[in-house]
């Protein structure tokens, strides 16, 4: 997804901060979704910005640090807003609030409905901005009708997770496999053996070595016995990759 492009559309509905926040925080919680794992602070912010545009939409100005909750459980139905954003939108947001506040979307668990509401996120957010690009002007209806189509598009998953084995579906070289692979498990450290089988169809060998070369560059910390985990440098470049790969 252009993240530009979504940004501009929405400048005149919008203006241009709200605007690039909204389609920033929209891209990463896609790029999340894209890696099953997603942040929570991820939805929370998308969901502050989302309170912050109602605001602007309304009365030309938004609040710094708006008070999300009371905004969308009293505030909002109480304005001019056409019944599509202070209604429901407004209720899908808090949703994602309350998913965000109340349930375990971070971090996986033995029994692992965290995808499902890590789906529920992302399809939330989409209808969402899918709403206020119907409110944009100054942008075609043919280009806020691509756009739309464009946010609502299933993510394709780079991840995959059978039999507790997580398999990444990019045809990438075996560094990049090892980023992605580790950025799903991050913050968590992940034993070698567990690494070399999801990357079974590599040489063993071939994946070692590139082990190796990720800690030497300081993209990883650990070692052979206790296994390795991306650093904060290796979580910077594993998300330039996922970038340049998700949908």
């Amino acid at each position: 997804m252009n993240e530009t492009r979504l940004a501009n559309a929405l400048a005149s509905l919008l203006g241009t901060t709200l605007a690039a926040d909204l389609s920033a925080s929209l891209v990463k919680i896609r790029h999340d979704c894209a890696t099953q794992n997603l942040e929570r602070a991820t939805a929370g912010k998308f969901v502050e910005t989302f309170v912050q545009c109602l605001q602007y939409i309304d009365s030309g100005k938004y609040d710094a640090k708006p008070t999300v909750d009371e905004y969308l459980s009293r505030k909002v139905e109480g304005t001019a807003l056409s019944e599509g954003l202070r209604i429901c939108a407004a209720r899908v947001a808090r949703a994602i609030y309350t998913f965000r506040n109340k349930k375990n979307i971070a971090h996986k668990n033995d029994v692992d409905t965290n995808t499902h509401d890590l789906v529920f996120t992302h399809e939330a957010a989409a209808w969402i901005t899918a709403e206020l690009l119907r409110h944009a002007t100054g942008v075609s209806m043919q280009e806020a009708g691509a756009l739309i189509k464009l946010v609502q598009a299933p993510v394709g998953t780079l991840v995959e997770e059978i039999d507790g084995t997580r398999i990444v579906h990019a045809d990438v070289p075996v560094r990049v496999e090892l980023l992605i692979l580790l950025h799903s498990h991050y913050p968590d450290v992940v034993p070698v053996g567990d690494v070399i089988k999801s990357l079974s169809r590599r040489s063993s060998s071939s994946v070692r070595n590139r082990l190796r070369d990720l800690h030497a560059e300081k993209l990883t910390h650990g070692d052979v016995k206790s296994g390795y985990r991306l650093t904060q440098a290796g979580h910077a470049a594993a998300i330039k990759e996922i970038k340049a790969r998700s949908s």
